[in-house]
């Protein structure tokens, strides 16, 4: 569990409104209420429920798993949902890029969201890779709403020793 300065747990909205990347000034200090530790959400729900709003507008990041075996590397990206044609990867001097659309499909439909968890919208990550690869001879396969890529990893050449005269 997350803490606060003065070592209170921190509330659900208030923690969803740190990883939002809200400051402090845009939150209130929630008030202890009855003389305990219960603290009232209303205030911070409210700041909270702004900051929903103002992340609309932001591009969801992928997250991604990247390993090496001995000859390969290998990026794997959860994609359930997106179709392939609605994926673009690209690769230019060691820079991976991912990006696509998830769209639910049934957005003209809603009338009242009673909750919405799910990401939909445009996605993006950009990761340079953590070794030499050859660009050329790359795979990209989707198969179980799973992304892999696959890279052959180039043979670093072992410094050769120089003897000095």
């Amino acid at each position: 569990m997350a803490r606060k300065q003065d070592d209170n747990l921190l509330l659900d909205d208030e923690l969803t409104a740190a990883f939002l990347g809200s400051d402090d000034s845009s939150i209130p200090e929630p008030e202890p209420v009855d003389g305990d530790n219960t603290v009232a959400t209303a205030t911070a729900t409210a700041a909270t429920d702004e900051t929903w709003e103002d992340s609309e507008n932001l591009m969801g990041q992928l997250a991604v798993d990247v390993f090496e075996t001995e000859n390969e590397l290998v990026i794997k990206a959860r994609t359930a949902g997106v179709d392939r044609n609605d994926l673009d990867v690209s690769i230019s001097d060691g820079i991976l890029t991912i990006s696509g659309t998830l769209s639910s499909g049934d957005e003209g439909d809603v009338r009242n969201w009673h909750i919405q968890e799910c990401y939909w919208g445009e996605f993006s990550r950009t990761l340079p890779l953590p070794t030499a690869v050859n660009e050329e001879g790359v795979k990209a396969e989707l198969k179980d709403g799973v992304l892999t890529i696959t890279f052959e990893k180039i043979k670093q050449e072992r410094a050769k020793k120089i003897k000095v005269l």
